[in-house]
């Protein structure tokens, strides 16, 4: 596998490449990770890897070789091509010295697609991508800065990755039509959506809102994970701004960390009525979910179909309803939507975000309603068996036809 992303990181993609490699190696495969420096969602080499030019590893079963790169603690286009550049060198100078069956590659990093694409063909075997993130529709519709000349560069190359794999699997319906306009055969594409990386809530609910200094007659709204440019994340400052100016009961929290979080933090300057909280670790992250009222999912407008948030298939777990500030038209309000847990509302729209919050305050019987389907849908589509299977029949069917 290669994959940038890699446990320790417990957000965004190294869980999902964490659990395949570690599900490949508990069948019986001899697994190979090549990965990164772990540094997601901080944008900063984690304690214990800091200095390391090179590591080989063993966890759960699975041989980790990590590669130093640079890592951009602010993103614009040209710091983001520095990123990939570093990795694809080293990755590229001193590759794992193995010799794979099949290579396995989680994209959106197109550096890690050129050596997966480089590796499987040295190797004479079949290579297949799986697309959590489209680069260069990101490189578009996320407003890094310089990201409308890249965009096109981006496109060019994850493109060229497509076309050149075996089989390509993405992660939702609506990535399908803009990798089929890259070339790549329709019958060769794939919808594998991922699963629920944690497990449900177990504690005491009453216990953990006291711990964190929530009080019963406050609506609590929470953002988790990263807090980066696509995620639009104003949009909350302004709506706890708003609670401010109308003494409503609503405390909005961001939990993570990220390349905004600072300037996040400034624009909240003076606002009461918002809380910053550090990542929770593993354990405790389902219950601080659980422990609010509302889960929020935002996006800026101009996101539509270059990635799908990962934290979606963690929510669902918490019984909480989802209130998704998002493009109706994109993969994030269609999941949404189709787990029937939450609502889906204008994004970049502090006014409407807040009048969602004080609708499902007012009405606990439909907050509930909405909440309870979150846990149902998981169960029907997002399992890990079932996701993990859905990545194991696309290793099967590369090497099948190769």
């Amino acid at each position: 596998m290669v994959s940038t992303n890699y446990a320790p990181e417990h957000t965004g993609i190294g869980p999902y490449s964490t659990q395949i490699a570690e599900h490949l190696a508990a069948s019986g495969a001899d697994t190979h990770v090549l990965a990164g420096m772990p540094h997601y969602p901080a944008w900063r080499v984690a304690e214990g890897y800091r200095g390391r030019w090179r590591i080989r590893e063993r966890r759960g079963g699975v041989t980790v070789h990590r590669r130093r790169h640079t890592v951009p603690p602010r993103q614009t286009a040209l710091r983001r091509a520095l990123f990939e550049a570093s990795i694809l060198a080293h990755g590229a100078l001193a590759p794992p010295r193995i010799r794979p069956d099949v290579v396995l590659t989680q994209m959106p990093s197109l550096a890690g697609g050129v050596l997966g694409g480089r590796l499987a063909r040295q190797a004479g075997v079949p290579h297949v991508v799986v697309v959590q993130d489209l680069m260069g529709a990101a490189a578009e519709q996320s407003g890094i800065r310089g990201g409308g000349r890249a965009a096109a560069l981006a496109g060019a190359v994850e493109a060229r990755i497509l076309r050149k794999a075996a089989v390509v699997g993405v992660v939702h319906e609506s990535f399908v039509d803009r990798v089929t306009a890259m070339g790549v055969p329709r019958a060769r594409v794939h919808v594998v959506p991922n699963w629920t990386h944690v497990e449900g809530p177990s504690g005491d609910r009453e216990r953990t809102r006291a711990r964190l200094g929530w009080s019963d007659q406050e609506t609590v709204v929470l953002h988790a994970g990263n807090m980066g440019l696509k995620q639009g994340l104003e949009v909350l400052v302004e709506a706890a701004r708003l609670a401010d100016q109308e003494a409503a009961p609503v405390r909005i929290v961001l939990m993570g960390d990220g390349n905004q979080r600072a300037h996040l933090q400034q624009l909240a300057s003076g606002v009461s009525s918002l809380t910053f909280l550090p990542p929770a670790d593993t354990a405790d992250f389902p219950e601080v979910l659980a422990a609010a009222d509302v889960l929020a999912v935002t996006q800026k407008a101009s996101v539509l179909d270059m990635s799908l948030p990962s934290k979606l298939t963690s929510y669902f777990m918490t019984g909480r309803p989802v209130i998704a500030s998002v493009a109706a038209e994109g993969g994030t309000a269609q999941e949404v939507l189709r787990s029937g847990a939450g609502s889906v509302i204008a994004p970049e729209d502090p006014k409407a975000l807040l009048a969602e919050v004080r609708a499902l305050a007012d009405d606990p019987g439909r907050a509930a309603r909405l909440g309870a389907r979150g846990p149902q849908y998981a169960e029907q589509r997002l399992s890990s068996r079932a996701g993990l299977e859905r990545i194991t029949a696309l290793l099967r069917t590369a090497k099948a036809g190769r």
